[in-house]
């Protein structure tokens, strides 16, 4: 349910935020297809396979050509585990989805048409949903090239390409060194490529 109320705080706040200052903001509205990526544990290994992503952000503009967004981004995908002999550990109850809370910071490039180029990169929090352990909370960022197609309405179209990544925290590893044995926590990160599109509806004369 939180990932729901998020959607509607962020419908709420552009409403809200249309009347207060409508130059300075965009509703955007996000859909894109991220491809699969293989995850390498000590003993094991595990896939998060390519799907539909899907969300929603709100994009403040405190310059003519720069902006922060925060954003909610789902992936709801199957999680598949490999063991080291290369049977599925969780056949049948691999599905899981990836939930991305970010804080993104984009320049855009004038052009002198309705044409802007940006990049941009942001980072936040991802929210890992599985079967065995519910959810954890997790770093998450993200990277972002692509191009804002103005038209003659408040309604723009962005086409862009993006890399995200979740690092989660999988066990512990033990050492023996010179002042006894010493546990390290081990990490293992994500980093799926995609494809997007985004329906901007822009709160500005």
């Amino acid at each position: 349910m939180k990932k729901y109320s998020l959607l509607l705080v962020v419908f709420l706040s552009a409403i809200g935020m249309q009347a207060q200052d409508a130059r300075s903001f965009s509703l955007n509205l996000y859909g894109g297809y991220v491809f699969s990526d293989k995850v390498e544990y000590d003993n094991a290994y595990g896939y998060v396979e390519d799907g539909f992503e899907y969300g929603a952000g709100l994009e403040y503009f405190f310059m003519q050509n720069s902006s922060v967004e925060l954003k909610y981004n789902r992936l709801d995908t199957k999680l598949p585990l490999y063991g080291p002999l290369g049977n599925q550990i969780n056949a049948g109850d691999d599905k899981g989805a990836i939930n991305y809370i970010l804080l993104d910071y984009t320049h855009y490039f004038d052009t002198g048409s309705n044409l802007l180029p940006y990049l941009g990169a942001g980072a936040g929090v991802a929210i890992l949903e599985t079967p065995q352990s519910g959810s954890g909370t997790y770093f998450g960022w993200e990277i972002k090239g692509g191009v804002k197609i103005k038209t003659a309405s408040s309604v723009s179209i962005n086409l862009n390409a993006y890399l995200q990544s979740m690092a989660a925290a999988v066990g512990d590893s033990y050492y023996w060194t010179y002042y006894g044995i010493v546990g390290v926590t081990d990490y293992v990160s994500t980093y799926q490529f995609g494809l997007g599109a985004v329906l901007s509806f822009n709160f500005k004369n």
